[in-house]
């Protein structure tokens, strides 16, 4: 196209000096609208360069080979300039300037949701990128007026669009309508501190860090309704909530920093299981802070310590996990949160490999790493068998009663001295 365009400027620009030159003895570089023109020109033809594409990034699958790819990194922003094509020098002159390049400095809370992805911005605002649009702004109601956030740390959204950002400096819980619109705020509460915030049907919950309880609210009315959390049972019982998550089914997902693990709750705070314990290995915790779960309860879950994802089935069994510490493709550094998004998978397929097929994407934070957040897909390759949970879980449950079935029989077959009791060694002597 540009090539095109540059024959055209050549032409008339031919024509143009024969028209300057006669124009006075001082010649057409002399003369005001010959040169005004020939700015216009430079312009234009500077606004024809365009920079070399980025480029590809190696692909990366989770879990490594052999094992069938189930998770595919496909991209990472930062900011507007990975969004945003730059602005040409010819639109920067006719708009009087570039737009100024906004760069996520802390992010935290994520979820994407028809076409957009929102993003808390601890030390700044709620920042909206339009995947349709390809821009990247504030959310304007949450910059100024009733709606303005101090401090957004988490939000969530319900199957009508609407937001809930939860700011525990505010000390309030803001929503805001499908267009960004404010609506009200929750709370606050004397003594209270939401740091996140999840609705199901027509309540809302709300994480309380301080009191260390699930605070329910009436979404319609916004009154305090009730809490759960610190109450009834040890396994219902709290100890330092941070994160939610709530599946199709109502049952909640309580990332607890306090007993290192994921506690589920049905809605009246009964304690419905946990995942997870205090440790270094897959399957355990140090440092658990996002929670997602997908449409078939498959439960994603940030670990800011070891720098990853882990999956688990619906029965809380390890699946897979992925990410690790460094700052290539896939990598995180400190992760904070983890959305599913059925919603946007259209806009990433482009980043796929031709081979593997997108069901959903998984959308990470990065709070201290260039890739502030990370785009997966979750998917099948064509070609492949998946084995079910079911089979997964089946196969598992037979290795591991193999193994404990070896180490009986070699226990039997080599069995330990054991030393006499206490009693009869006293007897000889």
């Amino acid at each position: 196209m540009c090539s095109v365009f540059l024959n055209g400027i050549q032409q008339i620009a031919a024509l143009q000096c024969r028209v300057c030159a006669g124009h006075g003895k001082k010649g057409f570089l002399m003369n005001r609208p010959c040169l005004s023109f020939f700015s216009l020109m430079l312009i234009l033809l500077a606004s024809c360069a365009t920079a070399p594409p980025p480029a590809k990034e190696p692909t990366v699958f989770y879990p490594d080979p052999p094992n069938p790819p189930r998770i595919q990194f496909l991209t990472t922003f930062s900011g507007s300039s990975d969004l945003e094509p730059p602005k040409s020098a010819f639109a920067a002159f006719i708009s009087g300037g570039k737009d100024p390049i906004i760069i996520l400095d802390k992010p935290y809370g994520i979820v994407g949701h028809q076409g957009k992805i929102y993003i808390c911005d601890t030390n700044a605002t709620v920042m909206v990128l339009n995947l349709e649009k390809k821009t990247f702004r504030k959310m304007q109601a949450a910059v100024q007026g009733p709606g303005k956030v101090v401090q957004p740390l988490n939000i969530s959204v319900d199957k009508k669009g609407n937001k809930y950002v939860a700011d525990p400096v505010r000390g309030q819980v803001v929503m805001f309508d499908k267009d960004d619109l404010f609506v009200k705020a929750f709370g606050p509460i004397e003594g209270w501190k939401p740091v996140d915030a999840v609705s199901f049907e027509d309540l809302l919950y709300v994480v309380d860090a301080k009191n260390a309880d699930i605070k329910i609210f009436n979404i319609n009315s916004g009154s305090y309704r009730s809490s759960i959390g610190r109450k009834g049972e040890e396994a219902s019982r709290l100890g330092l909530p941070t994160n939610l998550a709530i599946d199709n089914d109502g049952y909640l997902y309580v990332s607890d920093l306090g007993r290192f693990q994921i506690v589920k709750l049905d809605r009246d705070g009964n304690g419905r299981g946990a995942t997870g314990s205090l440790g270094r290995t897959p399957g355990s915790f140090a440092r658990p802070r996002g929670v997602a779960v997908d449409l078939q309860n498959r439960m994603y879950v940030v670990d800011a310590s070891f720098n990853n994802v882990q999956v688990f089935g619906p029965d809380s069994q390890l699946l897979l996990y992925f990410g690790k510490s460094g700052h290539g493709p896939g990598d995180l550094v400190l992760p904070a949160k983890v959305a599913i998004d059925y919603d946007d998978v259209k806009y990433f397929q482009q980043y796929a490999d031709p081979n593997f097929q997108i069901e959903y994407l998984i959308l990470v934070t990065n709070q201290f790493s260039p890739r502030r957040v990370n785009v997966y897909g979750f998917g099948t390759e064509k070609g492949q068998v998946y084995k079910t949970n079911e089979q997964l879980l089946q196969e598992l449950k037979e290795r591991t009663e193999k193994q404990e079935k070896q180490q009986k029989d070699q226990e039997q077959k080599d069995p330990q001295p054991k030393e006499p009791p206490l009693d009869a060694d006293q007897k000889k002597d």
